[in-house]
């Protein structure tokens, strides 16, 4: 038997390890500016690039796409190498998508504090930074299945399962969420609208959670805990079980985030009931990593990295069982739109995607540069550090949903509701709003630690840009006439690849094709008709300064929503709504029924200064509104775009669009200055935000009156 000389290349794990620690900072910082932010709303000494609505897009997607993201593309370069017993497939793909991966992070930092948005979660960016994202992970993906090709091992690891399962469904989730039709250069609109929105981008959002945060960083839990336990991994049958289970199941769950809203019942209840069975296979992988450390647990007390990796597999557990139990329709009922849901997605993040991501470092680093760890003590006082960041942070998120929650379904003895303001609501929620800050400044401050140690540790060592191994070649290996199906499926990476394609597509095709075949799932509102072109641009301004990131448009049937915000909202309503903005946080209250609530003179000062007419309100001033002009250049593209995307704007609309424009605006302005508003101004941005807002809702008022 031949045995082949090869050198892993350590350089570009090297390269990720940098990377994902500086945007893990920068990214844990900009979320410490949001939770201030919330507390002291004056904080961003009103600069529209630092408001709240634009720099919590960039903190999930910091978090999300810069930290995890390269966390998992270390993780996969470094152990990928070593499972299959090859260099990887080609260093220039591997630097490509090093760099190229960098110049998105920082296209979306740039482009969302402008304000380019699409404003559908964790896919905010415009359409050419979408059109690189695909790019980038196409060459990922055949650096990746080019290495799987030329291993110099014949079964392919449970961690790269994973993987695999990783690359194909993020590119499929990613291709058909962002199918979008360009306005212009850094402007488009989605193909869908409405609920067919609502349904796509949840299935992307839900399984962006599933197949970016989770099951990329198992396959590294399944490389990495058996490697600093010194033991194997504790059950392959259960692997096996965990694999398939969790990739089928996981992409029927997304309309448990749309629960009680407008989508149909069934819609509903299928990603109720998968949701529900994604406990199994969850816990399955949480049970196998845990049980891999039976008889090693004297190296938890001792190893820091372990210490981490623990803590990261049960808060995996714990929030993958509290996933399920928050898809349950009467907990849903209570817990969505509040601060329940912040608290459960970071018990993910912070707990599960973050300690992971340490965990890894304090591993590699010390073996990159062949050296030991500068400070074991120091990484302790990370651990213990950041776990009180983590608690300070997720408890008082969970005290302050539920009682959110509970706050809005109050009512009196006498049937009245008992916090009818629901500014009562959120001054009873400082408190924990202060401990969550606390909490941040814990966490960052044990990465701040880290990072610190991991310098000097590789100040100390020496780094090893290549490292020698020896295997024989793939050809060389006996063929294997016996064993199990799944262990000769290991062997056929092809045909691996195309089951777990399959897998993935089953439920996503059951649940959205039908939303567009069967018309009986969106029935049609006749005095339901397009935004007038002014709205129209007052409803970009108010995707671009992140308004849905507070506020919802989507009143669900429950006396205690109806009560305070009017008529429960209806699918035919949204036809015309490119994207949907239905939201998932209520910071503050519901808009869809706000138009005509107030006059027009009351939305421009609320707008101007939130606490003029809103006392105690926690919402930034938006004054830049009120001296910005309008720009009215790009409506005639605009509105050629959403045409084309199917709203019924007639020929030639472009043109008289503004005449159109113009007297609406000057009415606003008109009865601003009734309203005492003196300095209104119809070519202000602010007058098109008023139009918008005052039409919310009022469509199907229309329809009661016919």
């Amino acid at each position: 038997m031949n045995v082949e000389t090869f050198k892993y290349d350590n350089r570009i794990v090297r390269a990720f390890a940098f990377a994902t620690t500086l945007w893990g900072v920068v990214g844990m910082s900009v979320g410490l500016l949001a939770a201030v932010e919330l507390i002291f709303p004056e904080v961003n000494m009103n600069l529209s690039v630092i408001t709240f609505g634009r720099i919590r897009p960039l903190h999930t997607n910091a978090v999300i796409f810069a930290f995890v993201g390269n966390g998992i593309f270390m993780g996969v370069y470094y152990s990928l190498q070593r499972l299959c017993k090859a260099r990887m497939f080609n260093d220039a793909l591997s630097w490509i998508h090093f760099w190229g991966w960098q110049l998105i992070i920082v296209a979306a930092a740039v482009s969302l504090t402008a304000g380019i948005t699409t404003s559908k979660e964790y896919a905010e960016l415009e359409w050419p930074v979408d059109i690189a994202i695909t790019l980038v992970w196409v060459v990922f993906a055949v650096n990746l299945f080019g290495t799987i090709v030329r291993r110099r091992e014949k079964h392919m690891y449970v961690a790269i399962w994973f993987y695999i399962a990783t690359v194909i469904t993020v590119a499929v989730l990613h291709i058909f969420n962002s199918l979008e039709v360009p306005a212009s250069f850094l402007k488009s609109y989605p193909v869908y609208a409405g609920v067919q929105d609502a349904m796509v981008q949840w299935w992307y959002g839900h399984n962006a959670v599933a197949f970016f945060l989770t099951t990329p960083y198992l396959g590294l839990m399944y490389y990495f805990l058996p490697k600093a336990a010194g033991r194997p991994v504790f059950s392959y049958r259960l692997s096996i079980i965990h694999f398939w289970a969790l990739i089928f199941i996981y992409i029927w769950a997304g309309p448990h985030h749309l629960l009680y809203t407008a989508t149909p019942d069934w819609a509903q209840s299928l990603g109720m009931t998968f949701s529900l069975m994604l406990i199994a296979p969850s816990w399955g992988g949480m049970l196998n990593g845990l049980l891999t450390l039976r008889g090693a647990w004297n190296k938890v007390r001792q190893d820091p990295m372990l210490k981490f990796m623990v803590v990261a597999v049960t808060a995996y557990g714990m929030s993958t069982l509290e996933g399920p139990m928050l898809a349950i329709k009467s907990v849903n009922a209570l817990s969505h739109y509040t601060d329940w849901t912040i608290a459960h997605v970071h018990t993910g993040a912070l707990g599960w995607n973050g300690f992971l991501t340490f965990s890894m470092l304090y591993w590699l680093i010390p073996r990159l540069y062949s050296t030991k760890l500068w400070s074991v003590k120091l990484a302790n006082y990370h651990f213990w550090i950041g776990l009180l960041g983590m608690m300070f942070y997720v408890i008082p998120m969970y005290w302050a949903g539920v009682t959110q929650g509970l706050m809005w379904k109050q009512f009196t003895e006498e049937g009245l509701m008992q916090y009818p303001n629901f500014l009562e609501t959120v001054t009873q929620l400082m408190p924990m709003y202060r401990l969550r800050a606390i909490g941040g400044t814990l966490y960052l401050t044990g990465t701040i630690m880290m990072v610190f140690n991991l310098i000097k540790t590789a100040k100390q060592g020496e780094f090893v840009p290549e490292q020698e191994a020896q295997a024989p070649s793939l050809k060389d290996q006996a063929e294997e006439s016996h064993g199990s199906f799944h262990r000769k499926l290991e062997g056929a990476p092809l045909i691996f690849t195309v089951l777990a394609l399959i897998a993935i597509l089953v439920g996503g095709l059951i649940e959205i094709v039908p939303m567009y075949l069967i018309r009986s799932n969106v029935p049609t509102i006749s005095s339901v008709k397009p935004y007038t072109a002014l709205e129209m641009l007052g409803r970009d301004i108010y995707i671009r300064e992140g308004c849905v990131g507070c506020h919802s448009q989507m009143i669900r049937p429950f006396r205690s929503e109806t009560e305070r915000y009017g008529e429960y909202s209806k699918a035919g309503e949204y036809v015309y709504d490119h994207p949907f903005l239905w939201g998932s946080k209520r910071t503050g209250p519901d808009l869809h029924r706000v138009g005509r609530k107030y006059p027009d003179a009351w939305h421009y000062n609320h707008l101007k200064d939130p606490r003029l007419t809103s006392p105690g309100s926690i919402m930034p001033s938006y004054s830049w509104l009120l001296t910005r002009d309008l720009d009215t250049s790009s409506m005639p593209s605009r509105i050629g775009a959403l045409r084309k995307v199917g709203v019924p704007y007639p020929g030639g609309y472009e043109m008289s669009a503004f005449a159109e424009m113009e007297q609406q605006a000057n009415d606003i302005a008109g009865s601003l200055k009734a309203g005492g508003v003196s300095e209104a101004d119809p070519k202000k941005e602010i007058v098109a935000v008023i139009a918008y807002l005052q039409r919310l809702g009022t469509d199907i008022k229309l329809a009661d009156k016919e």
